[in-house]
């Protein structure tokens, strides 16, 4: 049975993976702006017909705010730029990360789930789901932590001046080119936010899911089939979303930054990070990417468990 729940998990997270990627990799590019932008001084000149001894200055208004592009803009400006192959950027990782990283939060999810379960009402707490998410969640992105931020750097790849670009050719490559360059622990850079992501992330997916799920089946308001399955999934894709938004933008910034030899990296750590892009672009910039995080994954959430509920029929009598 331990097996089984990888199995389902593992099937339905790459194929919920690879139908919403190119809405993630529009969130990537979202969470990304502005970060590293150069900081003008705000000048002041003298008049020209002012006397040599005369201290008076005319203020030179700052720059204007960069304009912040919204998902449709950041898709049609990938899509005309870069072609609709960009789109899928990374795609090869996501099938890895999906692999490895959900198939074993899932897989771990429903071992626990078994375990915890009332036998009598056949019922689990809502604690206990909670506690059985941020165990899975942290084991599944310890191990996936490795394709995630080959993801990331393939994803963001398309942004970056074609002199800076990484050009990665493939999930494999990313990965052996990171070790070769920057050393086999950058495989692991950020795992302590994804790690803290996928703990929040599961536990508020998964637990949302079948709390809400359970709800609907024992108060009679539909029975368990499509309905159901779609109302809960997209609950507990809001719920994620709202939760996991702010180190989902932390966690894609420190994977994402560009380690020089002898120079010391754009952030510290996760901390630094965030005290920077706050204090650079406020507080509302941990909400960055916000409207294709949810558009994203509201329907991945919905992909993942409706086709979870379809492949535990298919494989019920195994």
């Amino acid at each position: 049975m331990g097996v089984k729940g990888f199995v389902e998990g593992g099937i339905a997270s790459i194929i919920a993976g690879c139908s919403t990627h190119p809405l993630d990799l529009i969130k990537v590019r979202m969470q990304l702006q502005g970060e590293n932008q150069p900081k003008i001084p705000n000048l002041q000149l003298r008049p020209a017909y002012a006397y040599a001894a005369s201290t008076a200055k005319i203020p030179v208004p700052p720059p204007a705010a960069p304009v912040r592009a919204g998902p449709i803009s950041v898709g049609i400006k990938i899509f005309q730029t870069e072609g609709v192959p960009a789109l899928f950027s990374g795609v090869s990782a996501t099938v890895l990360r999906q692999t490895l990283y959900s198939t074993t939060r899932m897989g771990i999810y429903d071992v626990l789930k078994q375990k915890w379960t009332d036998p009598i009402s056949g019922k689990m707490a809502l604690h206990k789901k909670i506690s059985a998410g941020l165990v899975a969640g942290a084991i599944g992105a310890a191990v996936g932590n490795p394709a995630d931020v080959a993801m990331v750097r393939m994803q963001a790849d398309g942004r970056l001046p074609a002199a800076d670009r990484r050009n990665y050719k493939s999930v494999v490559d990313a990965i052996t080119q990171m070790s070769k360059r920057e050393g086999v622990t950058s495989l692991w850079r950020g795992s302590a936010l994804t790690v803290n992501r996928a703990m929040i992330v599961t536990a508020s997916q998964l637990a949302t899911y079948d709390q809400i799920k359970e709800s609907i089946l024992s108060n009679g308001w539909l029975g368990d089939g499509l309905g159901t399955h779609v109302g809960a999934s997209f609950a507990a894709g809001l719920v994620a979303s709202v939760a996991s938004n702010p180190v989902d933008v932390i966690k894609t910034r420190v994977m994402n930054m560009k380690v020089e030899a002898g120079a010391a990296p754009p952030y510290a750590g996760a901390v630094d990070c965030a005290v920077k892009t706050v204090r650079a672009e406020g507080v509302m910039a941990l909400y960055k990417g916000f409207v294709p995080t949810i558009s994203r994954q509201g329907p991945f959430t919905v992909v993942l468990f409706v086709t979870l509920e379809q492949v535990r029929k298919v494989l019920k009598d195994f």
